[in-house]
């Protein structure tokens, strides 16, 4: 009897220490859950399948500014201000085992304001897997609107900034290139103070005429005098090359708002053998060095639909590094090739120069990245010249070639950029 008693105490010992050992272990889960839960600085509530909120924790007491024990007696419908349907009734039926993602819900604080919350709602299982509540998580929608503000803000910045140094690497490019644009103004600009020159000169004389108040024998003889005839035979040539003039200065001029201006044109067709020699021509032209120039278009050019102004700076871009990598060198030469598929035109130009660096060809198109001197360049032109090509679609790409110098290939598609959500040719 004494035996079956003292095995009876060990065991009642035994099971206590294990109680203890099992409470303390709760206990210290519940410590850890607490702990956490006051430390969430998202809203957590817990709800049976009626609705009848169960737990919450610190940061919807924040929050809403009322006790634990109140909001403890509350309907999760009576809290929340949500259009989610029968929120009161078995959230088995309900949800489905399906999660809600992302419903802005508003909650009533202590002063009856409206807190706005990003709330996630998912169902709360039993060991047997059946919907025994609902477990919501919100976010305040100002910390979410803040967050997004300033990351909007940044982004924005970032883009000015880059469009900053995009137009500044525009200008810089411009002014190397400005003395080949003098040299095409002055051209047709001399044209016409020619041709208006003469017409003022026969303006005189068919002013005389008209009002000479002569017999008709004088008059004809004075019409002979002023050549008067030779005068109007020559007016029609005269005023259209004036305006022939007058239409490239104007062209000229489009081309430099379209290069130098931030505005975005609408793709159009437009002529590419001559922006091709355009653009080659405003490189070259005025240079006490200018470089050999070979053409290899097809006799037949084709207008392609797309941003003239972007294909120029693009041609302008290369067409400058070409002739600057030449620099110093005995016989320099430029060659511009171009070709057409069904889906695109290729335009090839290459320099002889002493070509490009193996360690540097995989970095020719990134921001900031230039193998010039300081001051001689920024390393942005084949940034933006490659930004640039593919917003129109195209591709930019460059190789050395076997017999020197290196290429850059510009291929542009024929009908243009492809819409959003269309493959590019």
């Amino acid at each position: 009897m004494i035996q079956k008693m003292d095995a009876a105490y060990a065991d009642l010992v035994r099971y206590q220490v294990e109680l203890e050992q099992k409470n303390n272990a709760l206990n210290e889960a519940n410590r850890f859950i607490a702990s956490v839960l006051t430390a969430m600085t998202d809203v957590l509530i817990v709800c049976d399948p009626h609705g009848r909120i169960q737990e919450v924790n610190q940061a919807l007491v924040n929050l809403t500014g009322r006790d634990q024990a109140w909001l403890l007696k509350q309907s999760v419908r009576e809290l929340l201000q949500t259009d989610l349907p029968n929120l009161e009734n078995r959230f088995s039926d309900l949800l489905d085992h399906k999660r809600v993602i992302d419903c802005e819900v508003s909650i009533t604080a202590a002063d009856d304001s409206q807190a706005p919350l990003a709330m996630n709602c998912s169902p709360r299982t039993d060991n047997k897997g059946r919907v025994v509540g609902l477990v919501l998580i919100g976010r305040p929608v100002g910390e979410l609107r803040r967050a997004y503000d300033n990351l909007h803000r940044a982004h924005s910045e970032l883009k000015q900034t880059q469009n900053q140094l995009m137009h500044a690497e525009k200008m810089a490019s411009l002014g190397r290139v400005v003395a080949g644009v003098a040299h095409e103004l002055n051209n047709p600009i001399s044209f016409v103070f020619g041709n208006m020159h003469a017409l003022k000169r026969y303006g005189g004389r068919i002013e005389r005429y008209l009002q000479a108040d002569q017999s008709p024998e004088q008059l004809q003889a004075l019409r002979k005098e002023l050549k008067i005839d030779r005068i109007l035979a020559d007016l029609p040539p005269l005023i259209e090359g004036a305006l022939e003039g007058a239409e490239r200065v104007s062209a000229i001029v489009q081309d430099l708002c379209g290069y130098s201006g931030g505005q975005h044109e609408p793709p159009r067709p437009y002529p590419l053998h001559e922006t091709i020699a355009n653009a080659v021509q405003w490189v070259t032209s005025g240079r006490a060095d200018k470089p050999e120039v070979i053409y290899q278009l097809p006799e037949t050019e084709r207008h392609i639909v797309g941003r003239k102004g972007h294909v120029h700076q693009i041609l302008v871009n290369l067409a400058q590094n070409a002739v600057d990598v030449m620099e110093g060198q005995t016989h320099r030469r430029l060659t511009i090739a171009c070709d057409y598929s069904d889906q695109s035109a290729t335009i090839t130009v290459s320099d002889s120069g002493a070509g490009i660096d193996e360690a540097h060809l995989k970095q020719l198109f990134d921001p900031f990245f230039t193998t010039k001197p300081v001051g001689k360049g920024t390393g942005l032109g084949l940034y933006i010249s490659y930004g640039l090509a593919q917003e129109q679609g195209g591709q930019l790409s460059a190789h050395n070639n076997p017999e020197g110098g290196a290429s850059f290939v510009l291929t542009l598609p024929i009908a243009g950029a492809p819409q959003p959500g269309e493959p590019r040719p």
